[in-house]
């Protein structure tokens, strides 16, 4: 072998290692990914067992009850659909019937549930998650006039 094949062999293993990390990488990212989900979605599309994903939308006047070890149920909307959320934990403090709400968990679908292991709550009165914002402005919820979501305000 003279120079230029072994320079070209070392590129080329270099190459295929590039490559091979890249597929690793990728395929372990794409098993951490969570995607967003307004209740509609969730009901709509069959998820298979296990599947993490971020439920967001209002949270339902009327819906909370809480109950014994720190856990709750109540309902998340998007006006069009409702999905019972059960929680186990501290809820933020900013949570409240009627304000934005983007819950992170499992959807069993026997039961009709969302076993959530995270809240988050809106930030102040002017904040929504865009996703949920969005969600809900192509539901036709959104008003005009309301602050733009997504974008905090002093």
């Amino acid at each position: 072998m003279n120079r230029k094949q072994k320079r070209l062999s070392i590129i080329a293993a270099g190459a295929v290692f590039l490559i091979g990390a890249a597929a690793l990488i990728t395929t372990a990212l794409r098993e951490q990914i969570v995607f967003f989900n307004s209740p509609t979605d969730v009901l709509a599309q069959p998820l298979a067992p296990g599947t993490r994903v971020r439920l967001g939308g209002l949270v339902e006047q009327g819906s909370v009850e809480r109950g014994d070890n720190s856990s709750v149920t109540f309902q998340v909307t998007d006006t069009n659909a409702s999905v019972k959320v059960r929680y186990v934990g501290i809820l933020p403090d900013l949570f409240r019937e009627g304000q934005g709400v983007v819950t992170e968990g499992v959807f069993s679908a026997e039961e009709g549930t969302f076993m959530a292991d995270s809240v988050l709550a809106k930030h102040d009165e002017n904040y929504m998650p865009k996703e949920v914002a969005d969600s809900l402005k192509a539901q036709g919820v959104w008003q005009d006039g309301d602050p733009t979501p997504g974008v905090e305000t002093q």
